[in-house]
């Protein structure tokens, strides 16, 4: 591999402007290819398989005309202090409100609070139940303005007025301040890493450019496919992060190899050999852990996966090809201004910098304290991501809902006002399907139904059964005593379906519960039955490819366990923000609650492939100096001197860079950001730069022990770049030879 990718970094070098220009066109094609395509519409998040999905189904079937899932919104009215929202001329305001809206533009029906009973005990509060003929990704403007101006006329009338549902949900678009924060903050990282502004601003416009052209395409694919705009955004998250990170190795090796004397084209093709197999490996585990993520079997999650796995694979087309054609354009002006002054007083060839000298760099001497106490290093590391950890165990998961949103909107104040005056659990109604086609009595198995269900402890209300045309199919809806997202709600979900079975054996009724509260424990079952399938797959399949980059037993499970480490540090973290509300105000996160149930799987996807990424990375050099003769404990200090400086400025760049999607108002991208932040602080700076040297160090030269039957079997793929060198890499399978001694 490293024979081939040598060439290309060279015929990338040589054809720049070719290259170069390609590239161009791709992004003006992606560019208008995103521009012409229709705007990609947000999608409802089903889960095939489950007691709800299957209900919501049934009623889209059996009730075609109520849209299960379509749009819906409820107008929330509130009398001023002191008075009640039934006297008259609030009733005439009320009324004038919703008579604009009748017979607008894709508007079904507007219940009347005053007819229908929707007035709270206290006659303060009142609501009116607007349904819609289309999906809420299918409303047009025109449909939510008439909503806001119904909102307004009422208003003027001198009423307070929310609006709650689904009609005035919007998709979310990146590009606010703090993204652009994180991307200041990674620039200057790039330009304290590298020392040169030619450099820092070659690795940002190749990743730009590479982030720009999957932005384009998913942008341009979202309605074909059904994408929505959390897919646009974790590919701009995940592209961006990793296009920097890539295009600073490549970089940064071919700096190393003009400071030893190779020419500007021989250093390109060699640090695309050696650099760029890294990349290759580091990006296969990240598509591999994103592409994964379909076998859980959520539509959302899987296009999620695969929009992020295509701005990956894109990063490392980019890193490959542009990156060099870019170093072409550069030359050794990416070297600091310092180093070639230093080349000409020496009076060297100008590529020709000399090594430097004094004293050792921070990572050196960090690497150096490691392999002095490994065992203290590897306690207290080890038992700190573990404290961290500790908080995950009260980890809460849950469907995000206009509770979660900021006070300042009006779905947040909606939902407030009917908490009040309907009760906690009036926000999270239960639906309950009766499909009565296979019963012998309709009418006796819908009563026995209900009256079952206004039985149970918990329920607030239940409310009048409606039947389809046909009469086979029976609704209600059962309010709870207790907020959507509470356990108690979630019990009487249970209690529900329990109860049904019995109902199901007397009658030959099918029995079905839906609605937010009973999708979230159906996603949430779903979630843990996929996730040992997932992790044995995805870790599985990455532990195989480390074996065969680093031929190694033991390097690939110790990754893998560290790895374990850091996600739960990032999940304790996610606990003690979202749920315990810890530093909440600081990242502009206005409510607490459930972490958002698609959560955990998704991170661990992700995590896992960043963490591999800096274990390529920074094991590869190690590996590199070991198979040249070196002692382990020479490699461990020779990787930090020349990649543990790199590793740093590229985990604070991609923190950088998802820390700036935290101050976006979509509950599942703060969550992405937060838990994206935190567990590549914890992987790179605790698990990759303290935990793997301290074992790497106890272990010696078993840890790159193969057994001599893997040996033969595995393909060698020459990540070290020995091909290149023209050295036979030193035996390092078969035997366990002793740790020499002596100070590194």
């Amino acid at each position: 591999m490293a024979t081939f990718l040598y060439r290309i970094g060279r015929w990338a070098f040589r054809r720049r402007r070719l290259v170069g220009g390609t590239w161009l066109v791709a992004l003006v094609l992606a560019g208008v290819a995103a521009a012409a395509a229709p705007a990609g519409e947000e999608e409802d998040l089903s889960m095939p398989g489950t007691e709800s999905q299957e209900a919501f189904d049934l009623l889209d079937e059996r009730f075609p005309e109520s849209n299960a899932q379509g749009a819906e919104a409820r107008l929330v009215f509130r009398a001023p202090d002191g008075q009640r929202v039934t006297a008259q001329e609030h009733k005439a305001a009320v009324a004038d409100a919703l008579g604009s809206l009748a017979g607008g533009g894709q508007v079904a029906s507007a219940t009347d609070p005053y007819e229908a009973g929707d007035v709270s005990k206290d006659g303060t509060i009142a609501y009116s139940t607007i349904t819609y003929t289309a999906d809420a990704v299918d409303l047009t403007g025109s449909a939510k303005s008439a909503l806001e101006d119904a909102a307004d006329q009422a208003r003027d009338a001198g009423l307070t007025v929310e609006t709650g549902g689904s009609a005035l949900d919007a998709e979310e678009e990146p590009g606010g301040t703090t993204e652009i924060i994180g991307v200041a903050v990674a620039a200057v990282v790039l330009v304290l890493a590298l020392g040169s502004l030619v450099a820092a601003g070659l690795s940002l416009l190749t990743a730009f450019a590479g982030v720009a052209i999957a932005f384009g395409l998913v942008s341009a694919l979202a309605v074909p496919l059904g994408l929505t705009s959390t897919v646009a955004i974790l590919a701009l998250m995940l592209g961006l992060a990793v296009g920097i990170d890539y295009a600073l190795f490549i970089t940064s090796r071919f700096r190393d190899e003009l400071a030893r004397g190779s020419e500007p084209e021989e250093a390109a093709g060699r640090a695309v050999g050696t650099a760029g197999a890294a990349v290759v490996f580091a990006g296969a585990t990240v598509f591999i852990a994103l592409v994964g993520l379909g076998v859980v079997g959520i539509p959302e999650l899987t296009k999620m996966g695969m929009g992020g796995a295509g701005a990956v694979a894109l990063a490392v087309l980019v890193a490959l090809t542009l990156v060099p054609a870019m170093l072409g354009f550069a030359g050794r002006r990416v070297l600091s201004r310092a180093a070639r002054k230093a080349a000409r007083r020496a009076g060297e060839r100008p590529h020709a910098v000399p090594p430097a000298s004094g004293r050792p760099g921070l990572g050196v001497r960090w690497a150096r304290f490691v392999l002095r106490r490994p065992v203290a290093v590897l306690l207290v590391a080890g038992l700190g991501l573990g404290a961290v950890a500790v908080p995950a165990l009260g980890l809460e998961l849950g469907l995000p809902g206009d509770e979660s949103k900021s006070v300042e909107t009006t779905q947040r104040r909606a939902y407030d006002l009917l908490s009040e005056g309907f009760g906690p659990g009036f926000n999270g109604p239960l639906t309950v399907v009766v499909d009565t086609s296979e019963a012998v009595d309709t009418e006796a198995a819908t009563g026995r139904v209900a009256e079952t269900v206004r039985e149970l402890d918990g329920v607030a209300s239940v409310g009048d059964p409606v039947l389809d045309e046909a009469g086979e199919t029976a609704l209600f809806t059962a309010v709870p005593e207790t907020a959507p997202n509470s356990g108690e709600t979630k019990d009487l979900v249970n209690s529900i379906r329990d109860e049904a079975a019995g109902v199901e054996a007397d009658t030959g009724a099918d029995v079905l519960v839906t609605g937010t509260t009973a999708m979230n424990i159906d996603i949430s079952a779903a979630m843990s039955d996929a996730l040992l399938p997932y992790l044995t797959v995805v870790i599985g399949l990455a532990v195989l490819l480390l074996t065969v980059v680093f031929r190694s037993i033991l390097v690939p499970l110790k990754a893998a366990l560290g790895f374990l480490l850091s996600v739960g540090a990032a999940f304790g973290v996610l606990v003690a923000v979202f749920q315990w509300g810890w530093g909440a105000d600081l990242l502009g996160i206005e409510q607490t609650g459930p972490v958002m149930s698609l959560m955990p799987i998704l991170i661990i996807g992700i995590v896992f492939g960043l963490a591999m990424d800096y274990e390529v990375f920074l094991l590869t050099r190690m590996r590199e100096t070991y198979v040249h003769g070196a002692s382990p404990a020479e490699a461990i200090v020779h990787g930090f001197r020349h990649s543990g400086r790199v590793v740093a400025a590229a985990a604070i760049i991609m923190i950088s860079v998802f820390a700036g999607f935290v101050g976006m108002s979509s509950p599942t991208i703060q969550t992405m950001g937060v838990g994206l932040a935190a567990a590549v602080a914890f992987d790179a700076f605790v698990v990759r730069m303290a935990i793997v040297p301290a074992v790497l160090a106890l272990l010696g030269h078993r840890a790159w022990w193969l057994p001599r039957i893997l040996n033969r079997v595995l393909p060698n793929v020459d990540i070290e770049g020995e091909a290149l060198s023209g050295r036979a890499p030193a035996p390092v399978s078969g035997s366990v030879p002793r740790l020499p001694a002596g100070r590194y």
